[in-house]
């Protein structure tokens, strides 16, 4: 079976930010979003309008690749560098509250819990919900691509 390190994250974190806006209605960006900078680093607010739910898609993705996850990795993960005028730039952190909100939307939606003392993990709805749809987009590309099928597991 193919798994989620096996897509290219592009394309798996726009199928699933347009899956979660369709489908989860737990989910949804909060009264500030439009107007909040994601980091000290960023000089503007995002130009998506959906940049809340491929957030949320990119936490999700973050989270079955690296096991339990807290919060401050996650924000220096999502950080970059800011630029300080004359001076050198310096690496700042992204900002936790929309990490943490997004966070708190999955775990209600339920496809993300918390472990004590280790961070959040996915559950296995989440786990599920991202394995189908990177096996779905396989068979796309293999599609577009018949060269890419020998590296279909168990066919």
């Amino acid at each position: 079976m193919v798994t989620v390190k096996y897509i290219p994250p592009h394309l798996f974190i726009e199928e699933l930010a347009k899956y979660l806006k369709e489908n989860v209605e737990e989910i949804k960006p909060p009264d500030w979003a439009m107007c909040v900078k994601t980091g000290s680093h960023v000089e503007r607010v995002p130009d998506d309008t959906d940049w809340w739910y491929k957030r949320c898609a990119s936490l999700l993705r973050k989270l079955y690749l690296y096991g339990p996850v807290g919060i401050e990795r996650l924000r220096t993960a999502y950080g970059g560098r800011k630029d300080m005028g004359l001076v050198r730039e310096h690496f700042k952190k992204a900002g936790g509250s929309i990490i943490r909100k997004a966070l708190q939307q999955l775990e209600a939606a339920g496809l993300v819990c918390t472990i004590k003392g280790k961070g959040r993990i996915l559950t296995p709805e989440g786990r599920s919900l991202l394995d189908r749809l990177a096996n779905k987009l396989f068979n796309d590309l293999v599609k577009e691509k018949p060269e890419l099928k020998k590296y279909a597991m168990g066919k």
